[in-house]
């Protein structure tokens, strides 16, 4: 297991040295991949080179170097130079040059001695003029509002103009959008997904450890809602080191547990440091055990392996870099305790735990955890919103599908859904009509796939899976799949009932027929073929109530 600070600097470097042939001639920019994105290739070129520094920026404030130190300190002179062919250009209001802007401030912050004092003056001023874009530049009205904060930290640690006003408005912001027991919404409404650990709380408690003496009253409010959230965030943590899929943005990957480097980063220990570490260390090696990697050991698009039917339109291929958050950790000293403590469990988590402020109950099942959700909407409408936000439940043992097309159920990727068939097409729950979680766990919530279809469903968490109870009121006959969890399959495709007779996968059972289909290659996040098991219904105009009892897989 990883455990010293070579280990994970080691890690760091595994991951990072194979860009170095990608780089672009002026070094300005990472060319690692050819996949589009919503941007041009020019600015997915700047975020490949960006995100690197997540990982970099720590690695230099900790002491130490990278052979890949000369190409980013070249690529910053280069592409903040109005005169370069690679010049990054303006930055445009709630473009993602904005995003990429936040890791060179984190290396001003952490390593000025790496990426300012080597520089001309005439190389500082390009360097702060183009970054100093930030603090012009309108951004989403969400976690975007604390990249402009990075990069004044940034220059506030060199020794140029400190924009209090941009500052005070992303931390106004952040207020705005702070719930309570610890947890945000990622922006207005109900967005709480895994952007409130590798965004809300990593970016405050980096300022909670570079301002505390500045600012002492935001970096001790900083660190109380950090340690709130952590008493529910561990519960998505398997013992195994995965962690739950959910929401957008999954091809981050391991800055799952970025969110606990941040605690050690800020001093603060919600659970003892080898509680942590031991997260840390094990998220890492579980991904780094998956087929992430490209042949040419880039970091794919995609989740357990490379997969772009899964990713959002905002992925290009520098996108995955933003993992590198994890290693925040190397900025500690050679001397600190976390290098040298021994890694532990997880602590004894309670079977079910609701999280309100989350609209989630998570159970946790033979080590393990599973969320029952219901409520989650995000109103720009990412790929497959539904399908990342709104099924039943999820859990880090097998990830959840997306689908390919809605025109036939093998397709539709309905694991965890209860999937109308209208007219050849598939129809999920989308965003709830309305929902309420009780004190024991369950979920309540009422929805509509389709018009004339209303459905009222109650999740009941239960020792060994969950009862759905399903209320369908329709104007006319329709049928549905209550389906299961897609499991791990190497059956061929007509193999289905084959794999769901195997001991160890769980069942589903109701009033229906129960059988099992199989999903459509790659739709699966985690496992590129996967089966699923349901329940077929069939349900009269009128209004029917039908119970499924799910019990979890081993």
């Amino acid at each position: 297991m990883l455990h010293s600070k070579q280990d994970f600097i080691q890690c760091l470097n595994q991951i990072v040295d194979p860009l170095e042939k990608y780089f672009i001639p002026g070094r300005a920019g990472i060319k690692c991949g050819w996949s589009g994105s919503s941007y041009p290739d020019s600015t997915a070129r700047l975020e490949a080179f960006a995100r690197t520094l997540w990982g970099l920026a720590p690695l230099w404030g900790g002491g130490n170097t990278s052979k890949l130190d000369p190409l980013f300190l070249e690529g910053i002179i280069n592409g903040t130079d109005p005169c370069h062919p690679e010049y990054w250009g303006e930055m445009p209001d709630s473009q993602q040059p904005l995003v990429e802007a936040a890791p060179f401030g984190l290396a001003l912050a952490l390593a000025p001695e790496v990426v300012w004092d080597p520089l001309t003056d005439k190389q500082k001023e390009n360097f702060y003029n183009w970054l100093e874009q930030a603090n012009h530049a309108t951004a989403c009205e969400n976690n975007w509002k604390f990249f402009a904060v990075l990069v004044n930290l940034g220059f506030n640690r060199v020794g140029m103009p400190y924009n209090e006003a941009v500052v005070r408005h992303g931390i106004d912001c952040f207020d705005e959008y702070y719930k309570s027991d610890g947890w945000y919404s990622d922006g207005h409404g109900n967005r709480m997904d895994y952007y409130i650990a590798f965004a809300m709380h990593f970016y405050t408690l980096i300022y909670a450890k570079v301002m505390e003496k500045d600012d002492p009253e935001n970096s001790k409010k900083y660190k109380e809602r950090a340690c709130q959230f952590a008493r529910d965030f561990i519960y998505w943590f398997a013992e195994d080191g995965g962690a739950i899929a959910f929401g957008r943005s999954l091809t981050y990957r391991f800055a799952q547990c970025c969110f606990w480097s941040a605690c050690i980063f800020a001093d603060i220990h919600p659970f003892p440091i080898g509680v942590m570490k031991g997260i840390i260390a094990r998220n890492l090696e579980w991904w780094l055990s998956h087929p992430i990697f490209d042949n040419g050991g880039v970091l794919s698009v995609g989740y357990g392996y490379p997969n772009l039917n899964m990713a959002e339109t905002y992925n290009a291929y520098g996108s995955p870099y933003w993992a590198l958050k994890s290693f925040l950790i190397l900025a500690l000293p050679d001397d600190h305790e976390f290098w040298s403590v021994e890694a532990l469990p997880l602590p004894e988590l309670d079977a079910v735990h609701p999280i309100p402020q989350a609209l989630m109950t998570i159970q946790r099942f033979k080590g393990y955890p599973i969320a029952l959700t219901a409520g989650q909407w995000l109103n720009w409408n990412p790929s497959h919103i539904a399908w990342k936000y709104s099924k039943f439940a999820y859990s880090s043992k097998y990830a959840f599908c997306v689908p390919r097309t809605v025109s036939s159920i093998r397709e539709a990727g309905a694991d965890s859904m209860l999937a109308f068939n209208i007219d050849g097409q598939i129809y999920v729950r989308k965003a709830c009509l309305d929902f309420r979680m009780e004190e024991d766990g369950s979920i309540w919530s009422r929805w509509s796939p389709f018009r004339g279809i209303e459905v009222e469903t109650t999740l009941i968490p239960t020792a060994d899976g969950h009862l759905r109870r399903h209320k369908v009121t329709c104007n006319e006959a329709c049928c549905a799949y209550d389906c299961a969890f897609a499991l791990p399959t190497e059956l061929d495709t007509r193999g289905a009932n084959q794999a769901a007779a195997r001991p160890g996968t769980g069942s589903i059972t109701g009033d229906g027929l129960s059988a099992a289909l199989s999903s459509d290659p790659s739709t699966n996040l985690l496992h590129p073929k996967s089966f699923i098991k349901y329940v077929y219904y069939e349900f009269p105009a009128g209004t029917t109530t039908v119970e499924t009892r799910v019990v979890y897989p081993d």
